[in-house]
Formats: structure tokens, C-alpha cells, sequence
């Protein structure tokens, strides 16, 4: 069985500060993880804060680990000790843990030092990035770097979800052994077959307006201000086109009031979400704190040509000038140009939508999880 060492199912601990209370990225993927591990035979116990509600069902068993609501975000929970009674009975073989720069990502480093267990982590978020869209934090991004940095240099392994982000952060000295880990998508749920013409019927949306989209949690850290500017200088200079924001979070409403003649779902799932996605015309992703973007390669997959910043995750996902356009970010000018471009030339933007989808089939989730997988054995086998 892939899931088996020296004759017996592997053990694994994931440690989280976020697994089934929000529908991230995160959550999202550690979810499809722990599915993965457990079909394959592996044992896994989640060590994550636990809500009174949850976004959506998630596999595994779950060890609450205490915790509080994040204060001025408390959509989020700010996660405490890991339980070192319950890890010590469940023995894992290795410790993974998606990094936030918590208590619990401190204890587990303890605890898995004291136990003699390797550790590896996950980059998932870059946190420093999102302290200057915060003034109450903004001071301490350079003492929150060099923590992250420190910590996973003491890691064994470091699971980089893109190319791009392996780049940067090798040219900022960052330590340690990274790899890479992509991302995957599914390429039946995200699909262009899934557009539907009664969809934008029943939004009201025109046979002559370009539908521009944005897949988002509703946060300042996604460079939200960006979109909405982006979309204003379209519509001043009489480019026919309509926003749809597929999301929600602590900005909804200040994005609302910017662009009261958009289209507002709130979050979606399931099919509501593939018939959104290829229901729309062109995906644009201002966002330059990405370390993947899982919601760029769901548009691409869905068929839509990408209009997102040259920055960290994108740059691994779009083509410029042949999948979409990488725009200099913060550049609501430029944004506003590759999006005028792909509206006014529809040939133009079927040829990108058609290698965006090409270009999506590529990553395969389980290509990805059972590179992990064969990582995990691997260090399990030589714990050295």
C-alpha cells in the first residue's frame, strides 16, 4: 500500500492554525491533503483550532488545539500550545506543520525536538506581506520575516507551493531545504463546459458586456482597491464591461460602496462556483501576497484569460502575452490596459482563454500529493 512503511501505515500529525471554520487556500488544500493520506492507507491526526461553525465538511480526525479569535480579524483564530499528551499518544512519524507565525508554531518546533520527530513545513502565506496593509502592525514585518525565516531553516523540509516563491526566497538567504509543491485543480469542476448563458441572464448582465471577475476572501491584503480603480477607469472611458466579485471578508463592504453596480455572490461552492467562474469573460487577481494562487489556476482551468500582478505565484501561473497578462503591481493604469485589450479584442482573448486551460491541465492534484507522499517515506526512512 503507498500509504505503508516497514509493513505498517505511516503515521503523519498535520499541524494547522486553519483547517474547516474559513474557506481559504490553506484549509482548502491541507483538506485535499488529509483525503489524499487516508485513501492511501496513512494515519493522520489534525491538530488545529476548532470554531462553533465550520465553512465546509472536512476528512480526518481533528485534536482541538486551544485557541482565541484573532483580535481585528476575528474570522481567524489565534492558535496556542500543541497538546502534548495527545501527539506523544498518537506517535507520528513526522510533523507537518502550515506555518503562522503563532504560539502553536513555536510548541510544535518543541515538541517535535523534544520527541525526536521530524518536522517539516509548508509555506503557504507570506505574512510579512500583509503587516503593511495593517498600521497597527506594519512596525514589525522585519522582526516577523526573520522569525518565519529562522523557523523553517530549523525544518527538515520546506514544501514551496511555486517556482516564483522558491526564487524569492532564495534570494532573500532564506535557509533550509525547500521543494517545491504545487498546487492542483480538478479539471472537470473548473471547466469552460460549466458556462452558462441562463447564469448571466439571471444577474442581468448584457450580451454586450464583458463579465471581469474576481475569486477573493474580501481582505485589504488582495490589493481589493486596485480592482475597483481598475474597473472605474474602464467604464470611464465607455468600455462596456461588468464586475462579479465571488467572495466575502471584512472588506465586502467597503468594496460594495466602491462599485455599487457590481455583482456580489458572497462565497460559493461546488457548481455555483464552476458556473461562475466560466460564466465570466476575464479573471483579474491584483493580489502581490500570493505564494500560488489557487483561485488563478480555477479561472485558467475554467477557461479565461488572467489579467494578474507580476508578482510571487502568478508569475509561476500566467504566460504573459500568451495566457493572459502579468501587470506591474499597484499599476492601476496597467492593469487597465491588458484588461481594455483582452475586451476590445475578442480573438485575442479566445486564443489566451483556450491556453490558460491548456496550460491549467498540467497540475494535477494527485501528482502533487503523491510527490508529498513519497517525500514524507523518504524522511521517515532516514530520520538522520
Amino acid at each position: 500500500m503507498r500509504g505503508e512503511i516497514a509493513g505498517r501505515p505511516l503515521r503523519i500529525a498535520i499541524v494547522a492554525s486553519s483547517y474547516n471554520f474559513i474557506s481559504d487556500g490553506v484549509a482548502l488544500t491541507l483538506n485535499r491533503l488529509v483525503d489524499y493520506l487516508e485513501k492511501h492507507g496513512v494515519k493522520v491526526r489534525v491538530f488545529t483550532p476548532v470554531s462553533n461553525t465550520t465553512a465546509f465538511p472536512a476528512p480526518g480526525t481533528i485534536v482541538p488545539v486551544p485557541s482565541i479569535p484573532l483580535p481585528g480579524r476575528s474570522e481567524y483564530r489565534l492558535a496556542f500550545a500543541l497538546p502534548h499528551t495527545e501527539i506523544k499518544a498518537f506517535s507520528p512519524d513526522l510533523i507537518h506543520i502550515a506555518l503562522a507565525p503563532d504560539p502553536l508554531g513555536f510548541t510544535t518546533l518543541r515538541t517535535a525536538r523534544k520527541l525526536g520527530i521530524p518536522l517539516v513545513a509548508s509555506y503557504h502565506t507570506r505574512y510579512e506581506t500583509y503587516l503593511k496593509h495593517y498600521w497597527y502592525v506594519a512596525a514589525f514585518e522585519t522582526v516577523l520575516k526573520r522569525y518565519l525565516s529562522a523557523y523553517y531553516a530549523k525544518c527538515r523540509e520546506v514544501y514551496v507551493p511555486s517556482q516564483s516563491m522558491i526564487d524569492i526566497l532564495q534570494a532573500e538567504g532564506q535557509k533550509g531545504k525547500l521543494l517545491l509543491w504545487q498546487r492542483g485543480v480538478d479539471p472537470d469542476q473548473f471547466s469552460p463546459g460549466h458556462r452558462s448563458m441562463q447564469w448571466r441572464s439571471d444577474h442581468d448582465i448584457g450580451p454586450e458586456e464583458t463579465v471581469i471577475l474576481l475569486v477573493s476572501r474580501l481582505v485589504r491584503e488582495k490589493q481589493l482597491g486596485i480592482f475597483s480603480e481598475t474597473f472605474h477607469r474602464l467604464t470611464a472611458t465607455g468600455v462596456p464591461c461588468r464586475a462579479v466579485i465571488v467572495g466575502d471578508g471584512p472588506e465586502r463592504a467597503t468594496l460594495e460602496r466602491a462599485l455599487p453596480q457590481a455583482i456580489f455572490t458572497g462565497f460559493l461552492r461546488g457548481q455555483e462556483l464552476s458556473v461562475a467562474y466560466a460564466s465570466s469573460d476575464i479573471f483579474v487577481f491584483p493580489s502581490e501576497t500570493e505564494t500560488f494562487g489557487n483561485v488563478t489556476l480555477e479561472a485558467m482551468a475554467s477557461g479565461l484569460a488572467c489579467v494578474c500582478a507580476d508578482a510571487s505565484g502568478s508569475r509561476s501561473l500566467v504566460l504573459d502575452g500568451i495566457t493572459g497578462f502579468l501587470a506591474r503591481p499597484g499599476d492601476v493604469a496597467d492593469f487597465a490596459s491588458c484588461v481594455r485589450q483582452l475586451i476590445r479584442d475578442p480573438a485575442l482573448r479566445a486564443r489566451m482563454a483556450a491556453a490558460a486551460r491548456a496550460r491549467a491541465l498540467m497540475f494535477s492534484w494527485d501528482q502533487t500529493m503523491s510527490s508529498l507522499l513519497d517525500h514524507y517515506k523518504a524522511l521517515v526512512r532516514d530520520p538522520a
